[in-house]
C-alpha cells in the first residue's frame, strides 16, 4: 500500500507538519545560531524565539500573560505540577478523572495528597464535587482540568471551574493541548492560572511546547542550569522548532464541524454505535465512537488494513490498545473496550469522513455476521 493511498484521520495524536511550519523550520536551521550568543546571528536567533513567543501567545489571547517554552506538552504539564510541589501552602492536588496521563499519573509523584475529581456520565467534570473537595482541603489546592478531552473531544467548563477554584484560593491549571486550532481560546476569559500547549497538535513539529501562565504568578523552574527562557527552563533553545511552532500557531484557525462529520455520526448511530459526548459541547474534528461487541483492537486492525489511520484513544500509552480510562470514569465500562477515535485537521478533506464510514460500516457488518454465525453454531451444538 503506497503512502498516497493511506488516509490519515489521527490528527488528535499528531497533526502532519504544515507547509508554513516546515518553511520556518528550514530557514531557522539554515541560520544555525545560538539565541544566547551576542553576535549578529545570535541576535537573529533570539528574535526568532521572541517572535514565536508572541505568535503562540496570540493564538490563546494571552496578551497580558507570560510564556515559557518547553520540550512539549508533557514537560509543560510537569512544570505546572512542579509549582504545586515547591509551594508549601499547596497541600492538595485535585485532578479530574479525564486528565491526560502527563497530569493524571504524574500527580502521584509530587509527595502531596491527590484527590480524584470524577466525571459525570455526560463526560463533563462534576463542579459540585469540586466544591466539596475544595471545602475539605486544609491549605490551598492545585486543580487540573483540561479544556478539551483528548479522547472524546468534550469541552470542559473551565471558566466555571476557575471561579470555584479561585474563590477557595487555589491554582487552576488547564491542559489546552487538544483545544488549540479547534476552538477559540482566550486565556483571560478562561481564568486559568496556567495553560499547556504543544506544537504538534496544530501542524507544528514534535518536541516543542509551552506553558502559558498568569503574569501575577512567579514560576519556579524545574530544569535549571543556564539562563535561557528568562531562567525558567535551562537548555539551548530549539530555534528551528520554535520558529515552526510560531508559524503553525499563526496558521492555525478555528475549524467548523463539517456537515460530513455530522452526517457520519448520524449514520454510525443507526448502525448501533454510540457517539461519546454527543449531548454536551465538543470540538469539531474529533468523533469518539463505541460499540459493545467489536473490540478496539479488531477495529484498528480492520481500518489499518484498509489504509485508514485512526486510534483507540490517547496515543500516549506506548502503542498499547487498552480499555479507555475516560469512558470508565463516565460509567461506560461496557463500552470502554470498543472505542475508536477519528480525528481530522488542517490537511483533511470532507470526503475523508465518507471513506471512513464506508470502511468501518463494512467491517462492522461483516463482524456482526460472523459473530451471529458463531452463536448459531454454538446453540446448535
Amino acid at each position: 500500500m503506497s503512502a498516497s493511498t493511506v488516509l490519515y484521520m489521527d490528527h488528535a495524536a499528531t497533526s502532519p507538519l504544515r507547509p508554513q511550519a516546515r518553511e520556518a523550520m528550514l530557514a531557522a536551521l539554515e541560520l544555525g545560531a545560538n539565541a544566547s550568543s551576542v553576535h549578529s546571528l545570535g541576535r537573529k536567533a533570539k528574535m526568532i524565539v521572541e517572535e514565536a513567543r508572541a505568535q503562540v501567545l496570540d493564538l490563546v489571547g494571552g496578551y497580558g500573560a507570560k510564556l515559557v517554552f518547553t520540550s512539549g506538552g508533557t514537560e509543560a504539564n510537569n512544570l505546572a505540577l512542579h509549582q504545586a510541589r515547591v509551594r508549601d501552602n499547596i497541600t492538595h492536588l485535585i485532578i479530574s478523572d479525564g486528565e491526560h496521563d502527563s497530569i493524571y499519573t504524574a500527580a502521584s509523584y509530587l509527595g502531596k495528597v491527590v484527590l480524584k475529581w470524577p466525571l459525570l456520565p455526560s463526560g463533563l467534570a462534576d463542579l459540585e464535587v469540586l466544591k466539596a473537595l475544595l471545602a475539605q482541603v486544609e491549605g490551598k489546592a492545585f486543580v487540573a482540568l483540561m479544556l478539551v478531552n483528548n479522547e472524546t473531544g468534550i469541552i470542559q467548563p473551565v471558566a466555571d471551574a476557575a471561579e470555584i477554584v479561585h474563590a477557595a484560593g487555589g491554582w487552576l491549571h488547564v491542559d489546552a493541548v487538544q483545544a488549540t486550532g479547534k476552538i477559540n481560546i482566550d486565556f483571560d476569559t478562561l481564568g486559568a492560572d496556567s495553560l499547556t500547549l504543544t506544537a504538534h497538535k496544530i501542524g507544528g513539529p514534535v518536541g516543542v511546547g509551552a506553558l502559558v501562565y498568569n503574569s501575577d504568578h512567579t514560576i519556579i523552574p524545574m530544569i535549571t542550569g543556564g539562563g535561557q527562557e528568562q531562567g525558567l527552563r535551562a537548555g539551548t533553545e530549539n530555534i528551528a522548532g520554535l520558529a515552526a511552532f510560531g508559524a503553525s500557531a499563526l496558521a492555525a484557525q478555528t475549524c467548523e464541524r463539517v456537515s460530513q462529520q455530522i452526517a457520519v455520526e448520524a449514520a454510525l448511530k443507526e448502525l448501533g454505535a454510540r457517539i461519546i459526548g454527543e449531548d454536551v459541547p465538543r470540538v469539531p474534528g474529533i468523533t469518539c465512537l463505541a460499540v459493545p461487541d467489536w473490540s478496539s483492537q479488531l477495529q484498528l486492525i480492520h481500518m489499518d488494513m484498509a489504509g485508514i489511520c485512526v486510534s483507540s484513544g490517547s496515543a500516549c500509552s506506548s502503542g498499547k490498545v487498552k480499555r479507555s480510562r475516560v469512558l470508565n470514569a463516565m460509567g461506560l465500562e461496557n463500552l470502554s473496550g470498543g472505542v475508536l477515535r477519528i480525528s481530522t485537521g488542517w490537511s483533511s478533506q470532507p470526503a475523508d469522513w465518507d471513506r471512513f464510514l464506508d470502511v468501518w460500516s463494512g467491517g462492522y457488518q461483516t463482524f456482526g455476521a460472523r459473530l451471529s454465525t458463531k452463536l448459531n453454531i454454538k446453540e446448535q451444538a
